[in-house]
């Protein structure tokens, strides 16, 4: 067979492959009906399977479990009265619309674009793939800034050097959309996980919270780790592989920050500075963001102080309001310094802009928060739980192997439903629980959603700026379409899925907490 057919027939199958993607992934309905209905099939389950006598006896505590059935008068009373509660009580909504508050402001006044073109423009050309696909995992901290600026910015840089745009497009995307849970800062992404996982961690054990910085330190690492892959890829997979751009598309001038822009981000700096010394002096000198130094007892006996380290202390408890506090104080100063604000009415509207684009969440949220508490009232959370946590004992002494699965699993599910909160709404009920009966906390169940979830963030067809990355790949080479994008991105895919998976299994084997106050093991709770 010829070299051309060959390729024809490799294309041929890649195209039906994609096909049946898109085609799978557009028979969902869109997520807030999906929630919607979800919490009907659990009513409707909840009446059958509470018939059917269904139970379980819980591993830990010894007690027998039943299926609770919501389709008779007191599930219907539970359902009318509690329906505004399940929602106004559901986690991760207060602490999204808060934090979406500040980066808003962030956003609106300039400092994000200003910050990350300094970033890459001032890169040294030897650096210049590491620097753009670091800039594009620190962006999305930011939501779709990292979409919108960075990856079409790549493009303009690696012309502007004579290297081929789609190679800087394709080293920007996967920053912005494969590395997507590494960060060096907090984002939005953090509360909105940590307050699913926790709804779905009080499953099995009604106290236990998850902390937004849960992964942070995991994540924090994998920054780099991330950074150094793609560049790799780039550099000795992709770039060789699209050889020497021909196309129409000439080289723009890439123009430095201009005076205003620089004096902004010298204010923000020195906003910067005076939170974190601000901060310094309450943890340090203060002691009024940390709990007092007295002594406590630890659970083995022994006597120790509390710590800023503390999941309940209020530096750690209160991290997204920090966030909040901080980036407003950078914002407006470099609003001021930039020129970009000039009264408060602008501070309000930068807040408001990034609030607007919550209005679809918050529909999914109501519908996310209904199912979530129509699974608890069931059982049928705690019963799935215990079933599969029973399914899969062969692996309880083999977390690594037992956690790396599950990033296969959620890398699969990513090709048909590319919304990070709608997957983990419906996979955090069933596997958290599960998990946590196999000893595993609810923060390493997350840290391995997160990988899979980003690392086939680049070739999912469902993932909502999937369209934008086509018309962008679009301009640099004409026909470019859904298979352009994922024969150029699949590289990337599997070396992130390698490189991760081998970071998780490391940190699993050594047993390194994921983040302050975040273990790897989970201890069920024992019976009186």
């Amino acid at each position: 067979m010829s070299e051309a057919a060959s390729g024809t027939d490799r294309k041929g199958w890649v195209d039906k492959f994609l096909r049946f993607i898109e085609w799978g992934g557009n028979l969902l309905p869109h997520p807030g009906t999906l929630f919607a209905i979800l919490a009907l099939l659990v009513v409707v389950a909840s009446g059958i399977f509470s018939s059917m006598g269904l139970e379980v006896v819980h591993p830990s505590t010894g007690e027998t479990i039943t299926a609770k059935n919501l389709m008779n008068e007191q599930g219907l009373h539970d359902i009318l009265r509690k329906m505004v509660t399940n929602f106004t009580g559901f986690a991760p909504l207060g602490t999204v619309v808060v934090a979406m508050i500040g980066i808003g402001i962030a956003e609106s006044s300039g400092l994000i674009g200003a910050g990350l073109r300094l970033l890459v423009l001032s890169a040294p050309r030897r650096l210049l793939t590491f620097v753009v696909v670091f800039a594009g995992v620190l962006s999305n901290a930011a939501s779709e800034i990292g979409y919108v600026l960075l990856v079409p910015l790549g493009a303009v840089i690696f012309l502007s050097v004579g290297r081929h745009p789609i190679a800087g497009m394709a080293a920007a995307f996967a920053g912005v959309s494969g590395g997507y849970s590494a960060n060096l800062i907090i984002g939005t992404v953090d509360p909105l996980l940590s307050g699913l996982s926790t709804e779905a961690a009080r499953i099995v054990d009604p106290t236990y919270d998850v902390n937004p910085l849960c992964n942070y330190y995991f994540m924090m690492v994998s920054t780099f780790f991330i950074a150094i892959a793609g560049t790799w890829t780039t550099e000795k997979i992709v770039e060789p592989r699209l050889g020497r751009y021909d196309g129409d598309e000439e080289p723009e001038e890439l123009k430095p920050l201009d005076a205003l822009e620089k004096r902004g981000l010298l204010f923000a700096l020195l906003g910067f500075l005076a939170f974190a010394g601000f901060l310094a002096w309450g943890v340090l000198a203060a002691d009024f963001i940390q709990y007092k130094a007295q002594p406590i007892t630890n659970p083995d006996g022994t006597v120790g102080t509390r710590s800023v380290l503390d999941g309940n202390s209020p530096m750690l408890a209160g991290v997204v309001a920090l966030v909040v506090i901080g980036a407003t104080i950078m914002a407006v100063a470099y609003g001021i310094g930039a020129r970009t604000i000039k009264n408060d009415t602008d501070v309000i509207q930068g807040m408001g802009k990034s609030i607007s684009t919550l209005g679809t969440y918050i529909v999914l949220v109501f519908f996310a928060a209904q199912f979530v508490e129509y699974f608890k009232w069931t059982n049928l959370g705690i019963i799935t739980a215990v079933n599969g946590a029973n399914a899969l004992r062969f692996l309880e002494n083999s977390p690594a192997l037992l956690m790396i699965g599950f990033v296969l699993v959620t890398a699969l599910m990513n090709l048909l439903m590319g919304s990070a909160s709608a997957k983990w709404s419906i996979m955090a009920p069933i596997f958290i629980p599960m998990f946590m009966l196999l000893g595993q906390s609810p923060e390493l169940t997350q840290v391995a959603y997160r990988i899979g979830d980003s690392t086939t963030n680049i070739i999912s067809p469902m993932m909502s700026y999937f369209a934008l990355i086509v018309a962008f790949f679009a301009r640099y080479k004409k026909g470019a379409g859904i298979g352009t994008i994922v024969a150029t991105m699949l590289p990337y895919t599997f070396v992130f899925t390698i490189v991760w998976s081998i970071i998780l299994a490391i940190w699993v084997a050594i047993g390194v907490p994921l983040g302050p106050n975040a273990p790897l093991d989970y201890v069920p709770p024992t019976g009186p």
